[in-house]
């Protein structure tokens, strides 16, 4: 298959050339649009469910909210896990669904379930709903709105966060690949009405009064239309307020014929603002952003380009002086990643090339294997494309052009080596017919080895696509990429390579021209590089040869070291991609005010700046957001530090961990009360959307008891802040929020005729503010908002002297009826699995995250003491790493074993499977070594790296294991020189795939650029494998192979000769021992032993046993069977359906319905008739074939028979003549006779025996022929029968041979083409079809309908068509049985004529001249014994009896071969 497809691109040059365009055409186009991205979006499938109630409690939020969500969500289908947070105002619950659910589907189960959870939440606690379709890749942009130099006042908080809201997040969220814009800071505008308490007191009016009166006074209504002059007038009342005046005049109260308005009730009505739980800063002042949320699954790359173009739209639209500033954009980091996944495959390629040119010591090889460098990438792209595989680091970062060129390199090498042996054995010329033929034997033979090394790489990536969670959408991308440029690999191998090998690889002609001797020049270098590696390795490897034990017990020791190594190397999940940016927490002293936390962050922000330079700006978002994502309380700010990029520029530090120690120093000497927590934008947004948590590692505290879990965590902090490599601990705030609790004396309520629900109604609206309605400004709407004004919300005195108003019309102050004092309430409740926890979140530094947990789950286990019912888990990146460690205990086993499965296909010995296999672990130690020099952790990038290690460290092992195996079978028994001249032979296919696959990841191994974090463990692992693995293969895998062999041939020697010696030593024997045996006399011939067959049987057995008469007789069972298809009454089709008539009528519903189409009535019968006539064709075939057979059968025994009596002829012979030899040797020895008598006698007893050795030989020859028909194991000979039994005589005399088998033949071909044409006409004849149904008519049931047709073929052009080929293939059967009509009468007149001459022939021979010959044989062997005649007369009549003999003999087989064909043309039929 594989030499036909290289046969096929080499002779078709232009059919490739242009398939190999459309591969660069499709390639590039798939390259500009293919998915874009930084890193894999790793986030679980999840769905937020979020419900603000900006006045209730946590624990109300949690008891009332949060528990009723997640009891509604726990049972649906698919659902993993759930989180929830509760805090004042905000219950946040995460639904975590099993990845293969897609992304709408949870969607739809989760709103199911809202809509039934809505109505057990009570009123004006909130309503859930769902957060955006996003991911923790999908904060692509965010900016800030911000006046230019001059407008610093122009604008202040409430006017800029309008126009965000207003403006600009209504122009973004409608562009393509947005699901959403989050706004935060600034102040949302409102309408406020400033109530003073002691008006309200004084005049007597209460605040349900003013509020009702807002309501009542703004509505619009509508009065249907009046006609007037034929026109419709329609009628609209409006009463919605349109301004403060319109507030100011609203009536409250009528008192004595005087109106009260809110005007008189009111302190102020003004533009205020919504209670805010969240803010912003930047570069130390306050100011207004915005977040651009990503729909999920959408193109990064595409949707931030969208985003870009938007933007510059809406700063059009803005009013004079403000502008639009990003200060996150995430298109920067795709851009830094994507440049350093360009710069590692561009120089990974550039220096595979030049080693490969070096030591191919090739120009234009290395050129054509260069140039499938960017075609199998271009390939990839393809798949990616349609396979929806992203472009990232990760699906991009693995890709090493060594391991993919593999192929090319040894097809091109190949190429090389057979034109340098063309050359050697003196071809000068090479033209292109000549260079098509060494491109295919090279590609032929070096493409089986090369596929199946690919097929092996290709393999080992298939595990790394069962990896799940995290981990699997990490590096399945990567597998994927490899795996599509792998394919395009192999697929270019095969086609491209050959081609361009026989185009571009002929010799120079002209070997004097500057590039002549530059190829000259090269093939030198590369020879004296071979050469110099050779002369170091030969001795290395003669003294392991030498101390063979050594050597393995240095690799034992080793592999021993490399294993006590990787034990104490510790782990982390994945190294951390650096974002080129700083997220930073800055957690304030609990339970601070909105105000002090902006008056922290926006001192942060002035010192960074003023004593950064490296730092271009810093912003902070306080609290929660308008879309609460992110649940975070107001005494915590998330600080983004945007760095600069170029790190040339930097100043006062060099690297990113520098400036991160400076900063905590600085803000630690600054700040007290300020803990302080370092990450990064994207992954603080990963690990919080994974895990809950936003640091590394989260040590959660599982428990009932707030106030326990709260100090249980304090205590742990403490504990952890002792461990070395800690750097962060941020405990879990779950308590110390400051609360003003009322608590209602029910006794006094029911004393003054109140209820709670209208004293918490006054609490509400007095201070967090009461909704009275809305108000439009145009398209906008801002709430209408009643509460006390400022001067009366600033203590708890305020709140105690609420007025409540009393059924009697009178008021009290709430204080009569409540209990009012401070009492510090749970700031946060966290939940996973409806279970509350508490979690101490850490950041680790210097160390990996492994070890750290070690060493943390030491300590607390030791210093902790928990409870009952308290228990510790450990989440984050942990969790992460411990779920993919156990996934990479499953998948790289099942990466070994397939590597052993396709090792063994391979050799087919499991000795020297295993002895390949070793090239594994010795792999493994170089990768150990070189993670541990470098001083990496395993992280699961090393631990992918170890799986693609594996798979090309064995390639090597079985390059050499193959060569030596084929000179073990071209004959060099010594095990040394068949390890000597194997390794020499294959030094130089070893070093060139070995050090293209380590200078591919070089690159990667040693960047510096941004996401090479991740790539670094991989390219390390692969590197240090190799280099061990290239090493201790070209060393111990010989000494091993020493051991193995020298065990087997010590067996073979202790045991018998087995079946394959016996087999060449007989073969050998029949070759070589003929002359001897003849010499000995003694040996018996072995077609004595042979079992005899006569001629009836022989005939008999073949048209038993011959393959040819067995599928002759399944072919009349064939058509036999296809009778069937004859009785063809159509498809039956069984339905049922519905037809609406509307107006809500039932309609037509067929309740049951069934339907037979193409019922072909007509057709049977001539469809029958031409199924007969081919049962029959079969039949008369069958006849035809036994006829031969019987022919063939009836000549190679003849055959048989005449060469059997030649041979008996000879071996008479040759015993008279070894005695007669014997007696002229005595004869002269006494002087009796001379020495040429003596001579000439000998010479003639050894032409008799050369002549008997060929008789024996035509012998065995007809032997094969004749039992080759009987298909058996057995070999028959013909028996020793008088020829006067196979000399019967023979009517020779046909009367006609018009019933001859092969003519019954031609005619039964006629009468089925006969039959084909009524058959065709009988499709020109109707067909029928009826259908019946059981229906129900506007309900009603009882109604049956059916219908009965005819198909008639109107348009019978096609069928006309095909009747007309059936008549002209009948004339077409007609001419055929006349012209065999002509040769079968030609042969029998030659065969008869044939017969009669070898007829006359036997009969003299009979007759006449074999009686004589015989007798004067005999008469002169007795005349010379007894010396009546000389040797001279003896030998002419000796020549004369054998010649006349061997001629009777070869006439009566040539008689017997004519009777035999002559008996074939009298046949006649049954």
């Amino acid at each position: 298959m594989l030499d036909k497809i290289i046969q096929f691109s080499v002779k078709n040059k232009l059919i490739i050339g242009l398939l190999t365009l459309a591969l660069i055409g499709v390639g590039i186009y798939s390259m500009y649009t293919v998915n874009l991205g930084s890193v894999p979006d790793i986030t679980n499938n999840q769905v937020q469910v979020m419900t603000v109630s900006q006045n209730l409690a946590t624990e109300d939020i949690e008891q009332f909210v949060t528990y009723p969500v997640e009891l509604a969500m726990g049972n649906l289908p698919g659902v993993t896990e759930i989180r929830s947070v509760s805090r004042f105002g905000l219950s946040v619950v995460t639904i975590i669904f099993e990845d293969d659910m897609g992304i709408y589907k949870p969607r739809q189960l989760v709103q199911e379930k809202l809509n039934e959870v809505r109505d057990k939440i009570p009123e004006k606690f909130g309503s859930p709903s769902m957060g955006p379709i996003t991911t923790g890749l999908g904060e692509i942009y965010q900016y800030t709105i911000r006046p230019k130099p001059g407008y610093d006042t122009v604008y202040t908080p409430t006017e800029l966060r309008t126009i965000q809201d207003w403006i600009v997040k209504r122009q973004m969220t409608s562009v393509d690949g947005v699901v959403d814009v989050n706004a935060f800071g600034g102040k949302i505008k409102q309408y406020e009405i400033a109530i003073n308490p002691e008006k309200l007191n004084a005049l007597n009016v209460s605040i349900s009064e003013v509020f009702d009166a807002l309501q009542r006074n703004n509505v619009n209504t509508g009065g249907a239309y009046i006609e007037k002059n034929n026109m419709a007038n329609f009628i609209r009342g409006e009463g919605l307020v349109r301004s403060l005046d319109d507030i100011r005049d609203i009536l409250v109260r009528n008192e004595n014929n005087i109106p009260i308005t809110i005007g008189d009730v009111a302190e102020k009505v003004h533009f205020g603002n919504q209670v805010r739980y969240g803010a912003f800063t930047q570069d130390g002042q306050e100011a207004v952003g915005g977040m651009v949320l990503m729909l999920k699954g959408s193109n990064p790359n595409s949707v931030i380009q969208n985003v870009q173009e938007r933007m510059e739209k809406v700063q059009k639209s803005l009013p004079e002086g403000l502008e639009i500033t990003p200060f996150l954009d995430r298109s920067s980091l795709i851009e830094r990643t994507t440049s350093t996944v360009k710069t590692n495959l561009l120089e990974g390629a550039l220096i595979v090339i030049f080693a490969l040119v070096i030591l191919l010591g090739s120009v234009r090889g290395g050129i054509i294997t260069a140039t499938t460098i960017p075609l199998s990438l271009l390939f990839a792209f393809i798949l990616m494309k349609q396979f929806n595989v992203w472009a990232n680091l990760m699906s991009l970062g693995a890709i090493d052009f060594g391991i993919i060129i593999d192929g090319a390199v040894i097809i091109i090498e190949g190429t090389v080596y057979e034109i340098q042996k063309r050359i050697r054995s003196g071809k000068i010329k090479f033209n292109q017919g000549v260079m098509d033929e060494v491109a295919y034997d090279a590609g032929s033979t070096m493409m089986g080895s090369a596929f199946f090394g690919q097929i092996i790489i290709l393999i080992v990536f298939a595990p790394i696509l069962f990896l799940t969670g995290v981990e699997g959408k990490m590096f399945q991308p990567m597998a994927y990429t490899f795996g599509f440029a792998m394919i395009g690999a192999i697929i270019l191998c095969l086609t491209y390579v050959p081609m361009m090998s026989a185009l571009f690889m002929k010799p120079i002609q002209n070997k004097k021209n500057w590039f002549g001797k530059f190829e000259r020049w090269l093939e030198k270098v590369s020879d004296k590089i071979i050469g110099g590696i050779q002369w170091a390795y030969l001795p290395l490897l003669k003294g392991a040869l030498r101390f063979k034990t050594i050597v393995i017990i240095v690799a034992i020791v080793l592999l021993g070291l490399s294993g006590f190594i990787f034990s104490r190397m510790g782990g982390e999940f994945v190294p951390q991609l650096d974002e080129g940016d700083i997220a930073m927490q800055a957690l304030i002293r609990p339970g601070s005010g909105l105000s002090e936390a902006i008056d922290v962050s926006t001192k942060i922000e002035t010192l960074l700046l003023d004593n950064f330079p490296e730092i271009k700006t810093a912003v902070a978002r306080i609290g929660v957001a308008d879309i609460p994502t992110d649940p975070m309380p107001m005494d915590i700010a998330d600080m983004f530090i945007i760095l600069e990029k170029d790190m040339d520029k930097w100043t006062t530090v060099e690297t990113k961990e520098e400036l991160i120690a400076e900063i905590k120093e600085m803000l630690d000497e600054k700040l007290t009360g300020v803990n302080l927590v370092f990450s990064q934008p994207v992954e603080l947004r990963f690990n919080e959307l994974l895990t809950g948590v936003r640091e590394d590692v989260a040590v959660k505290l599982y428990g009932e008891d707030l106030d326990v879990l709260a100090q249980k965590a304090e205590q742990m902090a403490e504990i952890i802040q002792t461990i070395p490599g800690v750097g962060d601990v941020n405990p879990e705030r779950t308590s110390g929020l400051p609360q003003m609790t009322v608590r209602y004396n029910r006794k006094k309520i029911a004393q003054y005729g109140l209820d709670i629900q209208k004293l918490n109604e006054y609490v509400s609206a007095a201070f967090a503010g009461g909704v009275a309605g809305v108000i439009f400004e145009g398209e906008k709407r801002f709430d209408m908002v009643i509460r006390f004004d400022e001067k009366h919300r600033r203590s708890i005195d305020d709140l105690r002297t609420l007025y409540i108003d009393l059924p009697d019309g009178t008021q009290v102050p709430i204080k009569e009826v409540a209990d009012i004092n401070y009492v510090p309430g749970p700031m946060q409740i966290s939940r996973d699995n409806t279970f509350r926890r508490t979690y101490v979140g850490v950041n680790t530094r210097g160390r990996d995250v492994e070890s750290v947990v070690t060493d943390i789950q030491e300590k607390l286990d030791a210093e902790l003491d928990l409870a009952p019912g308290y228990y510790i888990t450990y989440g984050g990146e942990f969790e992460n790493l411990q779920r993919a460690k156990s996934r990479l205990q499953i998948v790289v086993p099942i990466a070994l074993f397939l590597i052993f499965v396709l090792l063994y296909f391979a050799l087919q010995s499991f000795s020297q499977s295993i002895m390949i296999y070793m090239a594994i672990p010795l792999a493994a130690i170089g990768g150990v070594f070189a993670l541990w020099l470098r001083g990496m952790p395993f992280s699961i990038s090393a631990g992918v790296g170890f799986i693609v290690l594996f798979g090309v460290a064995v390639l090597n092992g079985l390059v050499l294991i193959n060569r030596f195996n084929s000179l073990k079978e071209e004959g060099v028994t010594s095990i040394r020189d068949r390890i000597l001249t194997g390794t020499k032979e294959r030094i130089r296919p070893i070093m060139l795939t070995a050090t293209t696959d380590i200078f591919g990841f070089l690159p990667m191994a040693f960047s510096a650029s941004a996401g090479a974090e991740v790539q670094r463990p991989l390219a390390t692992v692969v590197i240090g494998g190799m280099l061990t693995a290239t090493l201790l293969t070209l060393v111990v895998l010989p000494v091993l192979y020493t051991f193995v062999e020298s065990r087997s041939d010590k067996r073979k020697s202790l045991k018998g000769p087995n079946a394959n010696m016996i087999i060449v030593l007989l073969v050998c024997g029949g070759l070589f021992g003929l002359p001897a045996l003849a010499n000995a006399q003694k040996q018996q011939q072995p077609q004595d032993s042979l079992p005899t067959i006569t001629l009836d049987q022989a005939r008999k057995r073949a048209v038993e046993s011959y393959p040819k008469i067995q599928s002759a007789r399944l072919e009349i069972e064939n058509q036999e069977v296809l009778k069937k298809t004859a009785w063809d009454f159509g498809n039956t089709q069984v339905f049922t359906g519905k037809e609406e008539v509307g107006n809500g009528s039932d309609g037509v519903y067929t309740q049951f319905g069934i339907q037979q189409q193409q019922i072909d009535v007509f057709g049977i019968a001539p469809r029958l008739k031409l199924q007969k006539e081919r049962v029959a064709l079969a039949e008369k075939a069958l006849d035809l074939s036994v006829i031969e057979l019987e022919r063939e059968v009836s000549q190679a025994w003849a055959m048989v028979y005449a060469t059997k009596n030649n041979y008996q002829v000879y071996e008479q012979l040759d015993s008279v003549f070894a005695d007669i030899e014997r007696a002229a040797r005595i004869r002269l020895e006494t002087e009796a006779t001379s020495k040429l008598e003596y001579l000439a006698t000998s010479n003639q007893a050894n032409q008799v025996q050369i002549q008997k050795e060929q008789a024996y030989r035509d012998y065995l020859s007809a032997l094969q022929r004749l039992n080759l028909w009987f298909a058996n194991d057995t070999l028959y000979t013909v028996p020793d029968v008088p020829t006067s039994q196979l000399d019967e005589p023979l009517n020779y005399v046909a009367d006609s041979l018009m019933n001859h088998p092969l003519l019954n033949v031609s005619k039964q071909q006629v009468d089925v083409a006969d039959a084909t044409i009524k058959e065709r006409r009988s499709q020109f004849l109707p067909q029928l079809q009826g259908q019946y149904g059981r229906q129900q008519i506007a309900g009603q049931s009882g109604f049956y309908q059916y219908q009965v047709g005819v198909r008639i073929p109107l348009f019978f052009g096609p069928e006309l068509g095909r009747t007309q080929s059936a008549k002209i293939q009948r004339d077409i059967a007609g001419q055929n049985l006349r012209q065999n009509q002509l040769e079968l009468n030609a042969a029998y007149q030659d065969m008869r004529e044939q017969y009669l001459k070898w007829l006359n022939s036997w009969n003299y021979y009979r007759d006449e001249a074999l009686p004589l010959a015989q007798e004067q044989r005999d008469g002169a062997i007795l005349a010379y014994r007894e010396g009546a005649i000389d040797y001279v007369t003896f030998l002419q009549n000796i020549r004369d009896a054998i010649r006349i003999e061997v001629d009777s003999w070869n006439a009566f087989g040539n008689y017997l071969n004519s009777r035999y064909q002559l008996e074939y043309y009298l046949r006649t039929s049954n």
